[in-house]
């Protein structure tokens, strides 16, 4: 996967935090402040096991009510880049409980969908304030993907404004 922020099978999104860049790195990998913000609204997040280190693995369940009901997604991957404060990417697949990872089209993903697709994170140090960009290779802009993160994100950018 590439970090290129003009393919059409990539969400790339950006913020700008009041918050030092230290503290918008924590959002992204200490389990307890991801598991404040991540997801849409509405999403909780009952686990998240990060190993942050490159080849380090992660587990993450997201729950939500739907209108047909409360549903449960599992995501796995690997940390390829940790450069703290300023950049990290992991990949992530869609997975069991248990960490096996499962086809997207299982979980009602629409064909074509990649097994494994790969979030870059990266951030800058504005002073007072920290721009982070993050983009999702494997999910098309303009999908429900990108509807998802921007609500998530809109949550980081309330959460860290409660932290700060």
């Amino acid at each position: 996967m590439t970090d290129s922020n003009n393919s059409p099978d990539s969400v790339v999104l950006e913020r700008t935090l009041n918050a030092p860049q230290a503290l918008v790195w924590e959002m992204w990998t200490s389990p307890e402040h991801f598991k404040a913000w991540y997801g849409p609204k509405g999403a909780t997040i009952p686990v998240a096991d990060m190993d942050v280190k490159v080849g380090g693995k992660r587990h993450v369940c997201m729950e939500m009510e739907t209108p047909g009901g409360p549903m449960t997604m599992w995501f796995v991957g690997e940390f390829r880049t940790v450069d703290p404060t300023d950049k990290l990417s992991y990949t992530e697949s869609m997975s069991d409980a248990d960490g096996n990872v499962i086809s997207p089209a299982s979980m009602g993903m629409p064909e074509g969908h990649p097994d494994t697709t790969e979030v870059i994170v990266t951030l800058q140090d504005l002073g007072d304030t920290t721009k982070m960009t993050m983009t999702h290779v494997g999910v098309p802009a303009g999908s429900p993907g990108e509807a998802g993160w921007n609500m998530a994100l809109d949550k980081l950018v309330a959460y860290v404004a409660s932290v700060g």
